[in-house]
């Protein structure tokens, strides 16, 4: 059977800017349609398999005791995942249907007929939609590896290993970005032997060579075994479990993780009957406005390329319903120090330059830089039993102002909104550096880092 109608604004797929624009459209008396071709993604990758559960999944990790079973405790962390994300999945929707002007479609997959016509098909239904405006939000999914093997029973993505079965007593990660490590912190929290594969000379090649060393050290006293220059060229099943061959020597693991980054997710939309630009990794091709080649058609989330975090969606909203409700001034051009955490043990955060960068575009600066277990000013680590990590600032030599911070301690993923807010504010080094700060916290950090006698 086919369903014809017309909305004013269609949002395909349920991501954060999506879901946040529909409901705001709606509220404001716009009619609105929402598509989602999966029931397990109502509310987006965040709240189903991204950001919540993982970082569920990091705490259980951190909170198991020694003598728990890895297996047992493992399954009854999973389920207290599971319960959370069936209570937050329950919620978006309820979000959405409580707004009389929204439509939601779900079970249903979209594909371009036209400028701005799209077909949704589901079974043997089919609905037809004619929009004045369309907004892609289809998100990304995880990138796969081109070697014999890598789909394999035992070869899991960032989505599949959050409910491994069975517990993976050795678990082979290939890969080395922010999921990567994020999944070797927690499953050697869990109780697995992990062995991170990585095929550069060494991890996080972003950040300078202190920051790195500081994760390494605390991945390696939780057990987390990193192998550098490791190309992974085959995955083969074996007696004693799954086998990777790699460039300096095979690893033998219960279960392998591929996390070599995600890609926007675009195909099988039409976007070129739709006149939509794609560019060379599959992204959607936008402006600083989120707008793409097609007139009336925007791209916001992880599909448009950009940053691929949850909160950077949230903005990309704001850009859009401006255009669509507002002033239309909003631009990604806006956007100052923004900031980033990988939800490691303890938590890395980032925001700004990093002194390479920081020497590479010219800049007259200071840093100033501590190892967590050495800043007597921040009790706070050792309260909760974790001083690993390191605290860095690049502050302007001139102005005293801060050009970036990578903080690697717990409670990181606060502290860093801090820092980015001061970036964005001009606070400079100085009145951070003399801030009253409650007590114990992680943020006395600022007085006595900031005190350390800056190198050029």
């Amino acid at each position: 059977m086919t369903e014809s109608l017309h909305t004013e604004i269609l949002v395909i797929g349920w991501g954060k800017a999506g879901k946040t624009l529909a409901g705001v459209m709606g509220r404001a008396g716009r009619s609105v349609t929402l598509v989602e071709q999966s029931t397990d993604m109502v509310g987006g990758t965040c709240i189903n398999i991204g950001c919540v559960p993982t970082k569920a999944l990091v705490h259980q990790a951190d909170v198991r005791r020694e003598d728990d079973d890895p297996a047992a405790y493992f399954r009854g962390a999973v389920q207290s995942r599971d319960i959370l994300i069936d209570k937050l999945n329950a919620a978006n929707r309820e979000m959405l249907e409580s707004v009389d002007q929204v439509r939601l479609v779900v079970g249903g997959r979209a594909e371009f007929t036209g400028p701005k016509q799209v077909r949704v098909t589901g079974g043997s239904d089919e609905l037809d939609i004619t929009a004045d405006a369309v907004v892609l939000n289809t998100g990304a999914v995880p990138r796969t590896i081109d070697v014999p093997g890598a789909d394999g029973p035992r070869v899991h993505d960032s989505t599949s290993i959050q409910h491994v079965d069975p517990f993976p007593a050795r678990l082979a990660i290939v890969g080395a970005g922010p999921v990567a490590l994020e999944f070797a912190s927690m499953f050697a929290q869990f109780g697995s032997d992990v062995t991170l594969l990585e095929h550069g000379a060494r991890i996080l090649r972003i950040e300078d060579e202190d920051v790195a060393e500081s994760v390494r050290q605390a991945l390696g006293d939780q057990g987390v075994r990193i192998l550098t220059q490791a190309q992974t060229t085959a995955i083969e099943d074996a007696a004693d479990g799954v086998r990777l061959r790699t460039g300096v020597g095979d690893v033998t693991a219960d279960a392998v993780l591929v996390a070599v980054g995600r890609l926007p997710a675009t195909e099988g939309l039409g976007l070129g009957t739709a006149g939509v630009e794609v560019g060379q990794r599959g992204e959607v091709v936008v402006d600083d406005l989120l707008r793409t080649s097609a007139e009336g058609v925007w791209a916001v989330g992880d599909v448009n390329g950009g940053p691929q975090q949850t909160y950077v969606s949230l903005d990309d909203h704001r850009i859009v319903t401006s255009q669509l409700n507002g002033s239309g001034r909003r631009s990604r051009a806006d956007r100052i120090a923004v900031p980033t955490t990988i939800f490691l043990t303890p938590p890395l955060g980032r925001v700004g330059l990093s002194e390479h960068e920081a020497r590479e575009a010219g800049k007259a600066f200071h840093v100033h830089v501590k190892a967590v277990g050495e800043i007597a000013a921040m009790p706070r680590p050792r309260t909760l039993g974790e001083t690993h990590g390191l605290i860095k600032f690049v502050v302007d030599a001139d102005t005293d102002e801060i050009l970036g911070a990578a903080l690697h301690t717990v409670d990181a993923q606060e502290l860093v909104n801090l820092v980015a807010l001061a970036m964005r504010t001009g606070t400079t080094a100085a009145q951070l550096r003399d801030g009253i700060w409650t007590h114990p916290s992680t943020t006395e950090a600022l007085n006595e880092v900031l005190v350390t006698p800056g190198v050029s």
